[in-house]
């Protein structure tokens, strides 16, 4: 039996008991599944959702400068994995600060267990920060992008 047909498995078996989170350790592999948030103000139309959450106007960051951040959001990582902002190392970034993009563009690369995750945007938007460098690991829920929807 292959990786996905175990994830699958697993994903099925927290449906069936309702469970939130599920970690499995055997042979030296370990596998933690996490249902990820969402957001009905934005919709999910993917099969791995993305968690999309609001950041506060009185929290203020280098990265985003002083100015007042309502109204930007930050794409969070659904899955535990490694970030690639480009499909390879000679490729140009599916995304950079600043750029426009239309609901469904590719902006980044998860690797996952040996399979390539590619997250999307779920609405049109800016990209006003990158909080991941090229080839960094990243854990379930942790900040990618900051966008402002337009």
């Amino acid at each position: 039996m292959n990786d996905f047909d175990d994830i699958e498995r697993m994903v099925e078996f927290m449906d069936t008991h309702g469970l939130e989170e599920f970690e499995l350790e055997q042979e030296g592999r370990r596998v933690r599944l996490r249902k990820a948030f969402h957001s009905p103000a934005i919709g999910v139309e993917r099969d791995e959702p993305v968690s999309v959450t609001s950041v506060p106007g009185t929290e203020s960051s280098d990265s985003l400068g002083t100015r007042d951040n309502d109204g930007f959001v930050v794409v969070k990582s659904p899955i535990v994995g490694t970030f690639f902002r480009a499909p390879d190392p000679d490729a140009e970034p599916f995304v950079d600060v600043g750029s426009s993009i239309k609901r469904g563009q590719v902006l980044c690369l998860i690797e996952a267990m040996k399979l390539m995750n590619e997250i999307d945007a779920e609405v049109s938007c800016e990209i006003v920060s990158i909080f991941v460098e090229n080839g960094q690991p990243v854990q379930y829920g942790e900040p990618l992008f900051a966008i402002k929807p337009t």
